[in-house]
């Protein structure tokens, strides 16, 4: 693999390409630019630079869920590993790609066998800390509390002065 498809396959992350028989090769860096700084620093949005130097040599794309994550597992070895769509939350993998990610299972989801039933819920990624969570009644969290007023047969103790 030339220097080309090694750029492309970095470039490819945020939608641009890298071609320099015109001129959107330029914009392309340009646009990318960012990203690729965002790719060496940070962990918690999408993968690496480092991830991505690794699934470009070694990973074979096996597979995507619902929600945009791609599956991948090494060539010559039995290793597999996940490449998020967005945030890195590991409950937002799916359990049918969760028991092939931790060899449960060696069938790819999708496979003979492995239909959903129909009392299944689709997946949902956990919701905890984020605005979506799960807030009972009474919380401080869910906004000011009302509490009924008094009935009247109650009188508030005043110490003596």
């Amino acid at each position: 693999m030339g220097i080309k498809n090694f750029c492309g396959f970095f470039f490819k992350s945020c939608g641009a390409s890298y071609d320099n028989a015109n001129n959107s090769g330029k914009a392309a860096r340009t646009e990318c630019g960012m990203g690729l700084i965002k790719q060496i620093f940070t962990w918690w949005d999408g993968q690496t630079a480092g991830t991505r130097l690794w699934t470009w040599r070694k990973g074979v794309r096996v597979g995507t869920d619902s929600q945009g994550n791609t599956y991948y597992r090494e060539r010559n070895r039995d290793r597999r590993w996940v490449i998020y769509n967005g945030e890195v939350e590991a409950s937002r993998v799916p359990p049918e790609w969760h028991g092939w990610l931790h060899h449960t299972v060696d069938e790819l989801p999708g496979e003979a066998g492995n239909r959903r039933k129909q009392f299944e819920l689709p997946h949902q990624a956990n919701p905890t800390g984020t605005p979506n969570a799960y807030r009972p009644k009474g919380s401080i969290l869910k906004g000011p509390v009302q509490h009924p007023a008094t009935t009247g047969n109650y009188e508030a103790w005043i110490p003596d002065a």
